[in-house]
């Protein structure tokens, strides 16, 4: 049998490898980020259950690193892939993380006494993180990772660390792996808001994405899950939803449906109204898509709690004396209303992740005109690419929720698996 190599280490990436490893087959996971898990690890719920995004997500995580036949390289990219179906020559750039990855345990001390603190990516810029970190507490692999951009060489992380973990100096790492066959689940980006200027983001402080929110009613995120204005830090007592910010969208080339936004701004309006009944919540909608099983019923949930849904798209975001103004059009009523939330929420839509495009460059493989990987064919086979032997899942070719993403890397898995069979058959 011969190996598989999967690059992205999401929920597609991590599904796809458990499948692979599952069957006998070395795997090796290559992810750029310091942990696997990708964007899940960031939410608060999932929908329709509400069920913690983390109690699904990491015990996977947990077994992907315990897996004996997963190999797993984070802070880590593809460079280059030669040769064909079966005899792939996979070339890995292993990024430095300035740490020993066999004496770190993960404690934490060297996270305590570093004095500097930057722009936590992770908690979408709610929160900070220290120049050494660990990119959440259920990181794996459960090791710190040293930013040396930041770094101001203070020297107090190398005293607080009893296994002498942290190095000084460290270099990059080439990797070169022979592959039959190889699964891409690189995953999206979301939406630049400054794309979409009238809503004030980044330029009013009560004007957040619905990642932001994502990681304010986290327990384990910034605020402790408490919502709060970053204005004052009070509690709101209204809020509004704009959907299809980034999504639906001709004048931006995102022509397509984010799939994941109706749904996740529902969620999140429940939440927050189970918790404090007394917050005015408006969703401003063009249309409500919920498509999955058991997605009505939860639209209607929403409803029931008292969820007020107004089909429009709001204008601009204006401030004013009480904090913000912004009017929009019921489209089913033809009356104008004019709105003054505490806290506006921009449903960003999501596309394809920053690094697709020179993905699909150096392995010569076809992108749409929005910018996601083309399978061969979308009705029929939807993760087989115009190479022989690479595969796609996940969100790289379309927008999907979780349950999609998790069902694609399955299939993908399966396809790779076959050609390792084949490979190491003949």
């Amino acid at each position: 049998m011969s190996d598989v190599v999967v690059i992205g280490a999401g929920i597609a990436g991590i599904q796809a490898a458990l499948d692979i490893a599952g069957h006998g087959i070395t795997v090796h996971l290559v992810e750029r980020e310091p942990s696997i898990g990708g964007h899940m690890a960031q939410l608060d719920k999932t929908f329709p259950t509400n069920d913690c995004s983390m109690c699904i997500l990491s015990p996977k995580m947990v077994d992907v690193s315990r897996h004996p036949n997963i190999k797993i390289y984070t802070l880590a990219e593809v460079e280059s892939i030669e040769g064909e179906v079966g005899h792939f020559k996979v070339t890995i750039q292993q990024h430095p993380r300035y740490i020993d990855m066999d004496a770190c345990t993960g404690c934490g001390d060297c996270i305590q006494v570093c004095p500097v603190e930057v722009y936590n990516r992770f908690d979408a810029g709610i929160g900070v993180r220290k120049a050494i970190y660990k990119p959440h507490p259920q990181a794996v692999p459960d090791r710190v990772v040293k930013d040396p951009e930041h770094c101001i060489e203070c020297g107090l992380c190398y005293d607080s660390c009893g296994p002498e973990a942290i190095l000084r100096e460290d270099t990059e790492k080439e990797i070169v792996i022979d592959a039959a066959s190889i699964v891409i689940t690189t995953g999206y980006s979301v939406f630049d808001t400054r794309e979409k200027s009238q809503f004030g983001h980044l330029r009013l402080p009560d004007v957040i994405t619905s990642l932001e929110l994502e990681r304010m009613i986290n327990a384990s995120g910034p605020t402790g899950g408490h919502i709060r204005r970053l204005s004052d830090g009070k509690e709101p007592t209204s809020i509004v939803f704009v959907q299809c910010v980034g999504s639906r969208d001709m004048s931006i080339n995102r022509p397509y449906c984010s799939c994941v936004c109706c749904m996740q701004a529902i969620k999140n309006a429940m939440l927050i109204k189970e918790k404090h009944p007394e917050i005015d919540i408006t969703i401003c909608y063009m249309d409500i898509r919920t498509y999955g099983k058991g997605y009505e019923e939860y639209f209607e949930r929403a409803k029931g709690l008292g969820v007020r849904f107004i089909r429009g798209m709001p204008s601009d975001v204006l401030p004013d004396r009480n904090g913000m103004t912004m009017q929009v059009e019921n489209t089913e009523t033809a009356e104008v209303q004019v709105l003054h939330p505490d806290l506006v929420v921009l449903s960003i839509g999501i596309g394809p992740a920053d690094s697709t495009t020179g993905l699909a460059q150096r392995f010569c493989l076809h992108q749409e005109e929005t910018g996601f990987i083309k399978p061969v064919n979308d009705a029929v086979d939807t993760v087989a690419t115009i190479r022989p032997g690479i595969y796609v899942a996940g969100t790289v070719t379309a927008p999907r929720d979780i349950p999609d993403s998790v069902a694609s890397g399955g299939s993908a898995a399966m396809r790779a698996y076959i050609d390792a069979i084949r490979t190491g058959s003949t």
